[in-house]
């Protein structure tokens, strides 16, 4: 009887043993697939926020690379005044100007518009398309529906340019032969309220040239 009750407790104290071990192997696994897990999630919003911020910089990249044939100019003056400027460019991409901006929402001018109030309309976030008598009608009837669609921009004729058509942002200038290039697009995208505007949301309707 005493020897059945030594065996019996000896086979308890194995069970309860193996059992301990049983659950201290659960809680190991357990711990592995929980680690394991834990990795996975947080490689994917480690490597999505690392595609999330590489997409944003290329996108941020994209929009500062210069369109091919661009020229720019830095630093430039924002005095009101009430002379004539003399601009070291032809169409003037910004400086001193005169206190009244140009209209230029949407604006189709047929005579030519004074330096002065143009180059404020620039300080506005403005894009101005210009085209000597080298342009073609058709190109000249394009840029029309173009501006004409297009808020904060305006189109007048010129003469005292290089290139047949020429669009012009603050600090920002493009020339090129056709209106169907596909750059005219792509400037206005980037210039019609861009970075690079000095007054951003800054009137471009109501102006009147002086």
């Amino acid at each position: 009887m005493g020897s059945n009750s030594k065996g019996q407790k000896a086979d308890r104290r194995a069970r309860i043993e193996e059992l301990r071990r049983a659950e201290k192997a659960r809680e190991r696994r357990n711990r592995i697939v929980t680690i394991a897990v834990s990795a996975v999630i947080v490689a994917g919003v480690v490597g999505g926020g690392w595609y999330l911020i590489g997409a944003a910089n290329d996108k941020e990249q994209a929009k500062a690379a210069s369109i091919k044939g661009e020229k720019t100019w830095s630093n430039l003056s924002r005095n009101h005044v009430q002379k004539k400027v003399d601009y070291p460019m032809s169409p003037p991409a910004g400086g001193d100007h005169n206190p009244v901006w140009a209209d230029c929402d949407a604006k189709v001018y047929k005579q030519e518009v004074p330096n002065e109030n143009a180059v404020h309309s620039l300080e506005h976030g403005a894009v101005w398309v210009t085209y000597t008598d080298k342009a073609s009608k058709n190109d000249i009837k394009k840029l029309t529906t173009t501006v004409s669609k297009t808020p904060y921009s305006f189109l007048s004729p010129r003469k005292d340019q290089s290139a047949p058509i020429t669009l012009t942002a603050w600090g920002h200038q493009l020339g090129v032969e056709k209106a169907s290039d596909p750059r005219v697009g792509e400037f206005l995208d980037k210039y019609v309220q861009g970075p690079q505007t000095p007054e951003p949301g800054a009137s471009c309707s109501g102006g009147r040239m002086q």
